[in-house]
């Protein structure tokens, strides 16, 4: 075909292209539910609650108008509050000199942000991905590496009933529940599992079990209902995986980045982990995850080993790197704190009489208030009141507010929440 003709070809399809609108009308609505979504997409995440378009701090706005205080911060994600205006101009300048290249060569931020990583928590080095669970998947791939090092045929990780580790096909049979796991048979092998914070089982199950030679374990169980880890047990874990030459790895997927009032929460029962993984909040928003390796593990993956197309590409890490620069700018570590203790001590007074209240426990800004039935229709209560709540572990109200978060909006939180969980009588 002559050079003239293709030249007109794609002359008249840029044009058409150009004459599309920028938002195409969905025509494929299931019902009438303005905040359902299209058939066009799959139905992993069922009806939407609403249809947010704004957001600004700790607040989010619907497509009419509708402001929402935001407690949840796209779980455990926007520790920055949204949109934040260092978090945006670090994206916005990567943006126009280098948003992606090949892990072949020097990406000069991913290295600055490894060295950031690895000085803030102690560790060794850093693999980069770009979610939690990719960040898992690479913690369990070097529990089978050292396993094998050591002459186990068939290593094992111990991991935690009620654990949450991911959805790809080893970290959910990794994960403790088989609301995860249905369906989805047969799982990923390797893995045994302890009752959560109860060191004295694992001897008997050491004893019983030759090829373990990782715990993995999240200091606090998010999705299992923010169960928190005492310092003592992390400890004990820590020296028992020491006197067993085990690895001792922590998903700090939801816990780390400042969430607890410390970078990582392993931090507050000063230890350090041979592997510990993150992302969430690692961005403020932007898709990135990491696992960071010490002492044995440290040397563990070798070339060929492990890789990730987009993992720290430079536009990500753009964003990491922002994100522990407002962190350590602003003492958001310390305020993550002042908040969580603010929540805490309205909570248990504002509730102090609602006898079907269990428990209020938590570290910093993730905080469960423990029911004694299940509650899932809070959150659309709450959803009506302008604020955003998840409900976890069927009856655990869980709040992981953004660290940005004002005094005078913490005090809103507890306003609208208590009497929601006061005249709150059953699902």
């Amino acid at each position: 075909m002559p050079a003239l003709s293709i030249h007109v070809m794609i002359s008249a399809s840029v044009q058409k292209a150009a004459q599309l609108p920028f938002f195409i009308p969905i025509q494929n609505r299931k019902g009438n539910n303005d905040n359902m979504t299209s058939t066009a997409l799959m139905n992993t995440y069922g009806d939407r609650a609403a249809t947010l378009v704004k957001g600004q701090g700790a607040w989010l706005w619907d497509e009419k108008g509708k402001k929402y205080l935001d407690a949840l911060s796209g779980i455990a994600v926007c520790g920055l509050g949204h949109s934040h205006p260092a978090v945006t101009k670090a994206i916005t300048e990567q943006s126009h000199t280098l948003t992606h290249c090949s892990n072949f060569f020097t990406i000069p931020n991913q290295e600055i942000l490894a060295e950031k990583l690895c000085h803030l928590t102690g560790m060794t080095n850093v693999f980069f991905g770009n979610s939690g669970a990719e960040a898992n998947e690479a913690a369990i791939k070097m529990a089978r590496l050292f396993g094998h090092q050591q002459g186990i045929k068939l290593p094992t990780v111990l991991v935690m009933e009620n654990a949450f580790h991911g959805r790809t096909l080893a970290t959910l049979s990794a994960s403790g529940g088989r609301r995860v796991q249905a369906g989805f048979e047969p799982l990923v092998t390797g893995f045994a599992r302890a009752p959560f914070g109860d060191i004295e089982s694992l001897q008997t199950i050491a004893d019983n079990n030759r090829n373990i030679c990782a715990i993995f374990v999240e200091p606090i169980q998010g999705e299992g209902g923010i169960r928190v880890a005492s310092t003592e047990y992390l400890k004990q874990l820590r020296e028992f995986c020491d006197q067993n030459n085990w690895l001792l790895m922590l998903d700090e997927v939801q816990t780390g980045n400042g969430r607890t009032g410390k970078y990582f929460c392993f931090q507050h029962s000063d230890i350090i982990p041979d592997v510990v993984t993150t992302s969430k909040g690692l961005g403020n928003g932007f898709p990135i995850g990491a696992c960071l390796a010490a002492g044995k593990a440290a040397k563990l993956m070798q070339p060929g080993n492990h890789g990730s197309t987009f993992g720290g590409n430079p536009l990500a890490c753009a964003a990491a790197l922002a994100t522990i620069s407002v962190i350590e700018s602003q003492g958001l570590l310390v305020r993550a704190s002042v908040i969580g203790e603010r929540l805490i001590a309205g909570l248990k007074e504002g509730l102090s009489t609602a006898s079907h209240v269990v428990d209020i426990r938590g570290i910093g800004c993730m905080i469960g208030i423990e029911l004694n039935q299940p509650c899932k229709s809070l959150f659309a209560a709450a959803i009506e009141k302008g604020l955003l709540i998840n409900i976890t572990a069927d009856s655990v109200i869980r709040l992981l507010p953004p660290f940005i978060m004002t005094d005078e909006e913490t005090d809103m939180l507890i306003a609208i929440l208590v009497p929601l969980i006061i005249n709150f009588e059953s699902d």
